[in-house]
């Protein structure tokens, strides 16, 4: 039966009040993965284990041949969740809060290994049962259902959750509760059974799908336009044509790039003061969908690199590789990742080189080399900087402290001053001054 709701507060609009004694003696049972949580732990647990024991990946298909039971009970053993730092849906949290004053029986019944549920219902202090999978019976749809009916006694409850894999509880469920619900959810579940509330905050669009691809980060990849540009020859369109196309598929793999750093980095990001924002650490993006766009973009990215000469293809697959291998280990390495970003920022030119067929020089790359570096110890600096001010002594995820600050700053100058005098010496060599006598 369906009922008036408002989307936005989760009120009862019917004229009902839910709340009268009776409703306090009946539990409420909820759902963790996109509920109570604005993630989903197997994905969080998965790319955990990758940032933490990559090599353990390969292991995956195997766990998943003795069923999802045993493979969510072998990454919980692995991995330890943050659970302190996950997001939580907070509007409803606030809810749960409240019913728990009543007081109110809350049960959490989740999908997600008994490990992962215990840990999070410690640490919300919110829960008198806890219900989830263990190594042989993995909790979702009619396994959840037949559990909370064993417990229960065949004793009335309400439900909470927000996925399709829910109507089989909802079906019996004396109301139900929806939680940023899916559209099949939100079709669905009012036929079932009566809709008490609806929590709906999403505000994954596209304006947030656009913010994941970094497209402000684009930019930087206009250095493949500096050997033309050097060379005097931007005007020539098959050379401009032709950068353009290197730009577009190095922007795209940049973006590939972002989003798998973006799903590795989740913890560190949730401790940072301005990344908690970013789409995938804030759970406004769910993961899997982070998961589907890195292959959508690299195949979009090397099928415009095919219609270029091969060697800007194997700048560009040079270019993916090392920025893994940043992702996977030398960003927490000091000093090492701030010279592998002014690496990746002077690859940019020299991609830019071999879509064009102009060989950078060597002045322009040493300038390059020289200026990214000083760049991006800077960034370091800057971010220590607002880590001080917030009382933090450590960059979460990387190798410095508060501590190093005076290094990173001399650092930086002399980086900085290298540029300048790689400049100066370029502008008095010979060829300029032939190519540019005319000025003179």
């Amino acid at each position: 039966m369906a009922i008036g709701i408002d989307e936005n507060k989760g009120n009862n609009v019917d004229g009902e009040e839910p709340h009268t004694s009776s409703v306090r003696d009946v539990p409420l049972v909820v759902d963790l993965d996109g509920t109570l949580l604005r993630t989903d732990s197997l994905w969080e647990s998965i790319f955990l284990l990758a940032r933490r024991r990559w090599y353990v990946l390969g292991l995956i298909p195997v766990w998943l041949l003795r069923g999802k039971a045993y493979f969510k009970w072998r990454l919980a053993e692995l991995v330890d969740l943050p659970v302190a730092s996950l997001p939580y849906n907070e509007p409803f949290l606030t809810f749960l809060k409240a019913e728990r004053a009543r007081p109110r029986r809350l049960i959490l019944a989740t999908g997600a290994n008994e490990k992962i549920a215990h840990a999070i219902a410690a640490h919300l202090g919110l829960f008198d049962q806890v219900l989830a999978s263990d190594p042989t019976i993995n909790l979702t749809g009619s396994n959840k259902l037949a559990r909370i009916q064993t417990l229960l006694a065949g004793q009335s409850f309400d439900y909470a959750g927000n996925d399709q894999v829910d109507l089989s509880v909802w079906r019996l469920a004396r109301r139900a509760i929806l939680v940023n619900p899916t559209k099949a959810a939100l079709l669905h579940a009012p036929r079932l059974t009566q809709v008490e509330k609806v929590f709906s905050d999403r505000r994954c669009g596209v304006v947030s799908y656009l913010h994941a691809l970094r497209l402000y980060q684009w930019p930087k990849n206009f250095l493949v336009f500096l050997p033309i540009l050097t060379a005097h020859l931007v005007t020539e369109w098959p050379l401009l044509i032709q950068a353009v196309l290197a730009f577009l598929a190095w922007s795209l793999c940049a973006s590939a790039v972002y989003v798998l750093n973006d799903l590795l980095d989740l913890t560190a990001d949730r401790e940072h003061p301005k990344k908690r924002t970013r789409p995938f650490a804030a759970g406004i993006i769910p993961l899997d969908h982070g998961m589907a766009l890195i292959p959508l973009l690299l195949v979009a990215s090397f099928s415009l690199g095919l219609l270029l000469p091969h060697g800007f293809l194997v700048v560009l697959g040079l270019y993916f590789i090392i920025t893994i291998a940043y992702s996977a280990f030398i960003k927490q390495v000091m000093f090492l990742d701030v010279v592998t970003i002014a690496g990746l920022y002077t690859l940019r030119v020299v991609g830019g080189g071999e879509a064009s067929g102009i060989t950078p020089t060597f002045w322009l790359l040493a300038f390059s080399m020289f200026l990214f570096l000083n760049l991006a110890l800077v960034k370091r600096y800057a971010d220590l900087v607002v880590l001080q001010a917030h009382g933090t002594l450590a960059l979460a995820g990387r190798d410095y402290h508060v501590s190093d600050m005076p290094t990173l700053m001399s650092l930086g100058a002399s980086a900085g001053y290298l540029s300048v005098l790689v400049l100066a010496l370029y502008v008095n060599s010979p060829d300029i001054n032939s190519m540019y006598s005319c000025l003179l």
